[in-house]
């Protein structure tokens, strides 16, 4: 395609307009890469999908791809066994539960008018075969989120190890806090701390003690104030205390690596059915932008002849401002094979020729035209 008709009949002005109805980033790749197809069948089959999806949308409603994101490098780390981040198994999980609710968009029934029963769904279209090839992997969605909870957030039942070291940090901590509240309570310290509280300093359980009272309380120093006045200090009585929370943390972490890799492995198990929906949701998120736009500048699908013929009627710019935009009629092709536009001034001439080039465009890429009845000539 001559990439100077593209600029100037503005091309990408459309596609631009269109990405903003694709929720999910390979489908905005997938718009700003589109282009005019030559192959008259291939356009029929872009033509096809665009008006299934656009009569899926007036008879179900809207369907929503959010949650899908680019999974891409995730899947192959899971195919070399690798382990995933916790984001990555949240990404994976959201991939999953939109399959699932693409698959029941799907499959919910249609109703022709308010005051009618519900009607199966039994229409075979072109998008038929992908919805089907959905595996929405629910048990896998699940257990993801069972164990994670947030990407730094992970369930205490997420594995009996970690349920377990929990609750010995807990009990850890209120021991620590008991033997702090101690000191701090006591009315012979009073005097000689800075303030009544507990602080932390390096990951470690402190007091905060007046400079000249160092000497009351062995311990280790972990910071001082910065006039130096006030010196942070690990009394001695908690020192085991602290360093048994720290080892419970490092084991925690531990643990948590483990469920991570768990998760990991089953993901990995049905790693080829999460690539396939990724590619499945992308390609239906793509056409259902398209099918969107139609919906929301009320188009039309076009009808393509190798005749040579091209009939528009109410033919309206899409890009010119929907309110004001004067529509116009161009036949062409049957009885006549020449067309000669005269006129004022006034933009309407070159109006009419732009609006028909920008429509065998947007027609040849897949996109349905705003038009009443529009059939346009497979030419290049």
């Amino acid at each position: 395609m001559n990439k100077r008709s593209l600029r100037i009949l503005e091309f990408n002005k459309i596609l631009s307009m269109v990405t903003e109805y694709a929720t999910s980033p390979m489908a905005k790749r997938r718009v700003d890469r589109m282009k005019p197809q030559r192959d008259i069948e291939q356009i029929r089959k872009l033509q096809e999908e665009t008006n299934d999806a656009l009569n899926r949308l007036n008879r179900h409603g809207n369907i929503s791809f959010s949650g899908l994101c680019d999974i891409g490098a995730s899947i192959k780390r899971l195919e070399v066994q690798g382990t995933l981040t916790s984001k990555e198994l949240l990404d994976i999980a959201a991939v999953l539960q939109v399959a699932k609710a693409a698959k029941q968009y799907f499959l919910q029934p249609s109703f022709a008018s308010r005051n009618q029963e519900p009607v199966s769904q039994t229409t075979f279209d072109s998008l038929t075969e992908r919805f089907n090839m959905l595996l929405p992997l629910e048990h896998i969605a699940s257990e993801i989120n069972r164990c994670i909870l947030s990407e730094n957030e992970y369930a205490d039942d997420a594995s009996s190890g970690l349920k377990n070291i929990r609750r010995e940090i807990r009990l850890t901590n209120d021991k620590l806090h008991q033997q702090l509240d101690k000191i701090i309570k006591s009315d012979a310290n009073r005097d000689q701390l800075q303030d009544s509280l507990i602080t932390m300093r390096n990951g470690r359980y402190c007091i905060p003690v007046k400079q000249e009272y160092r000497s009351k309380f062995p311990g280790m120093i972990h910071d001082q104030s910065s006039t130096g006045s006030t010196l942070f200090i690990e009394p001695m009585a908690v020192v085991n205390l602290n360093n048994q929370i720290k080892e419970l943390a490092n084991e925690e972490l531990l643990e948590i690596e483990k469920i991570l890799e768990s998760l990991s492995a089953q993901a990995a198990t049905y790693v080829s059915d999460i690539a396939y929906d990724l590619e499945l949701l992308t390609d239906l998120d793509f056409i259902f932008a398209k099918a969107k736009f139609a919906r929301a500048t009320n188009s039309t699908r076009p009808i393509f002849n190798t005749d040579g013929i091209i009939d528009i009627r109410q033919g309206r710019h899409p890009l010119l401002e929907k309110h004001t935009v004067v529509p116009v009629d161009i036949r062409l092709g049957e009885t006549y094979n020449l067309l000669i536009i005269t006129g004022p001034n006034t933009g309407g001439k070159t109006v009419s020729l732009k609006t028909l080039g920008l429509f065998s465009l947007m027609g040849q890429a897949g996109l349905h035209i705003p038009a009443m009845e529009l059939i346009l000539a497979d030419r290049d």
